[in-house]
């Protein structure tokens, strides 16, 4: 199946010179949604890992049905005070601005082997920061994987250079 018939692409959003790859067409649409899960459940399957984490709030469409269908607990990476427990945080830039992503402290045991689920990487700031967050509770990165990659960004190098490994279904130019 060529997902990419599936994803919109969305000039000038949220802001002027970011063309917008939005997944909301892929998901409504049943079995593109269920090829899409299918093969992140087969390319987790290569990867040794104890938990799944997914970064707020389109990597959690793709992370929860991993998690469920692999009986894997779900950790969840969420925006700045909206985790109500004692939280790490991890500041970043984006393309369009800056953020911070937290993790319960209590989410992550030491030595734990954490794969890290979300719809896109371009930059790699919030990705980094991801990994950031699993380092910083005991954890260990056991890789990325994206529905979506922009090539043409840094973000999939950047997260290579540190040694992380990376896959995505799909590539797309970032401009």
């Amino acid at each position: 199946m060529d997902l990419k018939k599936y994803i919109r692409s969305i000039p000038d959003y949220p802001k002027k010179g970011i063309l917008f790859r939005d997944i909301t067409t892929l998901i409504k649409n049943a079995e593109a949604f269920k090829y899409t899960n299918d093969k992140i459940i087969e390319l987790s399957k290569k990867i040794s890992f104890d938990k799944v984490a997914a970064i707020e709030s389109r990597g959690f469409v793709f992370a929860a049905p991993l998690s469920h269908q692999l009986k894997k607990p779900f950790i969840l990476l969420r925006k700045k005070n909206k985790l109500p427990a004692d939280t790490f945080s991890v500041d970043f830039e984006l393309e369009y601005g800056k953020a911070t992503v937290e993790v319960h402290k209590d989410s992550i045991q030491k030595g734990e082997k954490i794969l890290i689920i979300d719809d896109l990487i371009a930059t790699g700031g919030t990705a980094e920061a991801a990994a950031k967050l699993v380092e910083i509770s005991g954890g260990k990165v056991a890789g990325f994987i994206f529905v979506i990659n922009l090539f043409d960004l840094p973000g999939n190098k950047l997260l290579e250079k540190k040694g992380y490994n990376t896959q995505s279904l799909v590539d797309f130019p970032g401009h």
